[in-house]
């Protein structure tokens, strides 16, 4: 994907909201899949949170991973290896702020769907008395 995001903060909340729309929908995906296979909301929490982060942060996490785990020893390597990143001066937050809006989409996908199908007391809820 290959979005002009802004530098800074606002450039990192702005892939904040975007992993948080992308964690919205792999809930819904997942919420279908697991409502169809007659599998539990713990199969749909934690699968669609894997992968909502996975690919929200993925390649984010990928460059923050690699600059601390590789011996940049000459200046050539280290601009090489920066050059290819978007913000270097802000990868840290921008990955913490990814894995956050994947994380907050997949519980407000859990809010949105699970409200309706699940909870006791729910619209169309016969069985409660009265």
């Amino acid at each position: 994907m290959n979005l002009p995001l802004h530098f800074g903060m606002l450039g990192a909340l702005e892939a904040g909201l975007i992993a948080l729309l992308i964690g919205l929908a792999v809930y819904a995906a997942w919420s279908w899949v697991c409502r169809r296979a007659g599998l539990t909301i713990g199969y749909a929490l934690g699968w669609s949170a894997a992968i909502a982060v996975a690919i929200g942060a993925g390649i984010d996490a990928w460059n923050l991973f690699y600059l601390g785990m590789v011996k940049l020893e000459s200046p050539l390597y280290a601009r090489l290896a920066l050059a290819g990143i978007h913000d270097p001066d802000n990868l840290g937050l921008r990955v913490l702020l990814e894995m956050v809006g994947a994380l907050a989409g997949v519980v407000l996908g859990w809010w949105l769907f699970s409200a309706r199908h699940g909870a006791p007391g729910a619209q169309g809820d016969t069985e409660g008395g009265a």
